[in-house]
C-alpha cells in the first residue's frame, strides 16, 4: 500500500475540492493513484447527487453576465436548498460560469423535458445531438468542452451536499 503524503492530499483537494479527510481516505483506498482517486470521488459525487435530487431547492441567486461592450447579457436563476450555500464561493462561481455560458452559447431550454418532440423531429438531427445544441444542461461547457453543464452541476452538488437546480435563464442581445 502506497504512503499517502500531505502533498498528495493537497493536490487531490485542489483538483476536486473534496475535504481533507475524504481526500486522504480515497487516496488510501486507491493506493495513491491520483486518477483512480479522482474517479472514485466523482462516483461518490454521483451518489450524493442522486440522494439530494428530490429535495426542495428554494434558495439561491440570480446571476447576471454582461459581455464586454455591453451588447449582450444573460441572467440565470440557480437554486439551492439553503441561503448559506447560496453565499459560498463555490456556488457563486458556478452561477457566474453558467451565466457566462448562456451568454456565449444561447441555449433555448433548461432541460430535455421542455423540448417539444415535433421540434426535435423537424430538426433532422438525432435527439441527443439536437439536445446538445439547444438544451442548457446537455451542452458542453464553453470553457471546458469535455464537461457538460449537467456535469458541472453534479460536481457542485457533490461538493456542496445540496440539491442545485437551474430554474430559468434569459439572454439579451442588442438587435435581437
Amino acid at each position: 500500500m502506497a504512503e499517502v503524503t500531505a502533498q498528495m492530499v493537497k493536490e487531490l483537494r485542489e483538483r476536486t475540492g473534496a475535504g481533507i479527510k475524504e481526500c486522504k481516505d480515497i487516496l488510501a483506498q486507491s493506493n495513491g493513484n491520483m486518477d483512480k482517486a479522482i474517479e472514485m470521488l466523482r462516483e461518490r459525487g454521483l451518489k450524493v447527487s442522486d440522494k439530494v435530487k428530490g429535495r426542495d431547492a428554494n434558495e439561491g441567486r440570480i446571476e447576471t453576465y454582461v459581455h464586454n461592450g455591453a451588447k449582450m447579457a444573460a441572467m440565470v436563476e440557480i437554486n439551492c436548498e439553503t441561503d448559506f450555500v447560496a453565499r459560498t464561493p463555490d456556488f457563486l462561481e458556478l452561477c457566474k460560469n453558467i451565466a457566462m455560458h448562456v451568454a456565449a452559447v444561447n441555449p433555448k431550454y433548461v432541460t430535455t423535458d421542455e423540448v417539444p418532440e415535433a421540434e426535435v423531429a423537424a430538426s433532422g438531427l438525432t435527439a441527443a445531438k439536437y439536445y446538445e445544441e439547444v438544451v442548457l444542461l446537455k451542452q458542453p461547457y464553453v470553457r471546458n468542452p469535455s464537461q457538460t453543464i449537467e456535469d458541472m452541476i453534479q460536481a457542485a452538488v457533490a461538493k456542496l451536499r445540496e440539491n442545485v437546480v437551474v430554474r430559468r435563464f434569459t439572454r439579451y442581445e442588442i438587435g435581437n
